[in-house]
């Protein structure tokens, strides 16, 4: 019987998100490179990345109470034909710290900082089965380079009809 009216305690991970600084970069970098394929800059998402600034107040860092790097989330500005959006990505988690909610922590904190930031519209490449639980949704007409799959493009309104009507290629906001 022993234990059997003791409390249970369920283990939760604290973080702290930060804004990404350049001291973090290295870092961060090496996190992504741990957590995607050795040709991740290959990906046409990384086409719209280059030669432009990122968000840095929407890039962030999490870290454990021992500060060591948790996971990261960078977002980039770009263009569907007129409007304007961001790109989440990449969005990386180690793998040591999976499955503690901390993906899901950053993106709501990067939505909600954005939209309070006055952002109208976000999108990323996914799995809509993953992302579909913070509001993201595929994205119809609306075209990343090439080679993406369609189905993987996934946006979400930041403001209520953010992309009625927003179709066509995504490009660099440079």
């Amino acid at each position: 019987m022993l234990g059997r009216d003791l409390p249970v305690f369920e283990r939760v991970a604290v973080f702290e998100l930060t804004q990404e600084t350049k001291d973090d970069w290295w870092e961060v970098e090496a996190l992504y490179d741990l957590c995607f394929a050795p040709g991740r800059e290959a990906l046409s998402s990384y086409r719209l990345r280059e030669g432009v600034s990122a968000v840095p107040s929407l890039c962030l860092v999490a870290r454990d109470p021992d500060a060591i790097l948790a996971g990261a989330i960078r977002v980039w500005p770009v263009r569907v034909a007129t409007a304007s959006a961001i790109l989440l990505g990449p969005i990386a988690v180690h793998p040591t710290r999976q499955g503690e909610g901390l993906g899901g922590y950053l993106i709501r904190d990067v939505l909600e900082k954005a939209r309070d930031a006055g952002w109208d519209r976000a999108m990323l490449v996914g799995d809509e089965p993953y992302y579909g639980r913070f509001g993201f949704a595929r994205l119809a007409g609306v075209e990343m380079p090439p080679p993406t799959n369609p189905e993987r493009v996934l946006g979400v309104a930041l403001k209520d009809g953010a992309w009625q009507g927003i179709h066509g290629q995504v490009t660099r906001n440079a």
